[in-house]
């Protein structure tokens, strides 16, 4: 096993050097700067169209799409707040200190603009599978958009997505929880031998997400839609509290935060150009601003305004890292945990099992389940339809039954392995997805630019729905 982790190692390596940085940094500052910063303007905008207060269809009549604007966004959010947006942080503030967590800043609002770009793509050149149906994503946009000449970059992107979307990651992470939160202290495990009640809970995991997996898009979305924005609610209960607990400590590691980040000193040697990389590689990965996995699910929503899906993408960046991600590194950092010697999940479990004695980690743990399954259905809905752009809709069975059994591998793979996979596939993912945004971003602005006069000058009125309330059932039906 040490090969293949120094294989993963190297490869995460030379894949995330300082040349991604660039391309992802730099890409959302120069769509930043290309859009004139007119979707910020229109941020209220993209919260109306979440609660359904207009039609799908743009008043154009017919609608492509099989989901609404709220349950795309959910579908998206279910992948990217997960287990990175616990474990990540955690991850982020040990290996690089607290400066890394404004860097996750920084990769969240440029990725603002990189999210309104590709997910705008995702509507604009949707493409028909081998089935005849409809489909959305980073390698349909280089058909579709970019031409034949350009279908390497599709098979690139489409070949990475079925590595970066695997399940292990996730399951480790839920494993991990629940043997020091539940196994160990009862008893069943102990801290050094533990790969029986790990493979067997592998094996439990991968049974039940199979029977909600084989819904597809329609079904993942309705789960998530449901799951996601209770569990996020209830973090940012649990999580406030524990801040009011600690206010007095909050201004400190806030500012803490900001001058770590341009000085590095609570990195292991002081090295400022790590403090970076880690932060954009976590904010990434809690995000996945670039990577064009939002385009998958966005590219199934219910609309004929390409530039609407863009706004209702960029509200995920907002959620998922400046609002969770930030709960979570405050919570590390007020408690102190962060200066002791666990990683990843335990550490995250130790900052609230402070706040709530005895309680803590099993709070962790009804997180942590929920958001890694959530995160492992939307994943297994992406990596299908990479399968099926390569070799066919029928081979997305073959994938999910794969890819359910990867499950069993995630709950006994080592940490270092998975985190290595994931850093390599998903700098693999980026670069197909930036190049085929810069080269199409003039027609974004075009388009958006068309729907913003359209939207000031009044001519979406007529759409507003009477009831908000029962506007996503009625968006749904």
């Amino acid at each position: 096993m040490t090969e293949i982790e120094q294989a993963l190692a190297a490869f995460a390596d030379f894949m995330w050097g300082p040349q991604l940085v660039f391309l992802l940094v730099g890409g959302g500052l120069f769509f930043t700067f290309h859009s004139r910063l007119a979707h910020f303007k229109y941020l209220k905008h993209s919260f109306d169209l979440l609660r359904g207060r207009y039609s799908a269809d743009g008043g154009k009549g017919e609608v492509a799409g099989d989901i609404s604007h709220f349950r795309a966004l959910a579908t998206a959010l279910a992948g990217t707040i997960g287990v990175g947006n616990i474990t990540g942080v955690a991850v982020a503030i040990t290996v690089g200190g607290p400066g890394a967590v404004f860097w996750m800043w920084v990769t969240a609002l440029v990725g603002i603009s990189t999210k309104f770009y590709t997910a705008s793509l995702a509507i604009m050149y949707r493409g028909y599978d081998d089935a005849g149906k409809l489909q959305g994503g980073p390698m349909y946009v280089i058909r579709e958009g970019l031409g034949k000449r350009w279908l390497p970059l599709a098979y690139l992107f489409a070949v990475a997505g079925m590595f970066g979307t695997l399940p292990v990651f996730q399951v480790n992470q839920l494993v991990q929880i629940t043997r020091d939160a539940v196994a160990i202290p009862a008893g069943i495990v102990s801290a050094d031998s533990h790969f029986t009640f790990d493979l067997i809970m592998g094996i439990v995991l991968s049974i039940f997400l199979f029977a909600v997996a084989v819904g597809k898009v329609k079904r993942v979305s309705a789960v998530a839609g449901s799951m996601v924005p209770a569990m996020v609610l209830f973090y940012f209960l649990i999580t406030g509290y524990l801040l009011l607990s600690h206010i007095t400590e909050l201004p400190a590691m806030l500012a803490l935060i900001v001058t770590d980040a341009f000085s590095g000193e609570a990195v292991s040697g002081g090295v400022l150009g790590a403090v970076i990389l880690i932060g954009v590689q976590r904010g990434v990965f809690s995000n996945e601003a670039g990577l064009g996995t939002e385009s998958l699910a966005h590219g199934a929503a219910k609309t004929n305004e390409p530039a609407r899906e863009g706004l209702v993408a960029m509200v995920g960046p907002i959620i998922d890292t400046l609002l969770v991600c930030t709960c979570t590194a405050l919570a590390i950092l007020v408690t102190g945990v962060w200066e002791g010697d666990a990683i990843g999940v335990t550490l995250t479990s130790q900052a609230y099992d402070q706040m709530f004695p005895g309680l803590g980690s099993y709070l962790m743990l009804i997180m942590v389940f929920v958001l890694s399954t959530t995160t492992v259905l939307t994943y297994s809905y992406y990596g299908g339809k990479c399968m099926a752009f390569i070799f066919g809709t029928r081979a997305e069975r073959y994938y999910l039954g794969i890819y359910m059994a990867l499950i069993t591998v995630g709950a006994v793979a080592s940490l270092d392995a998975v985190i290595s996979l994931f850093d390599g596939a998903y700098a693999t993912m980026a670069i197909p997805t930036m190049l085929s945004t810069f080269v199409l971003a003039p027609k974004v602005r075009e388009v958006a630019k068309d729907y913003f006069r359209r939207l000031d000058a009044g001519e979406f009125k007529h759409e507003l729905q009477a009831s908000d309330s029962t506007s996503e059932k009625r968006a749904e039906t």
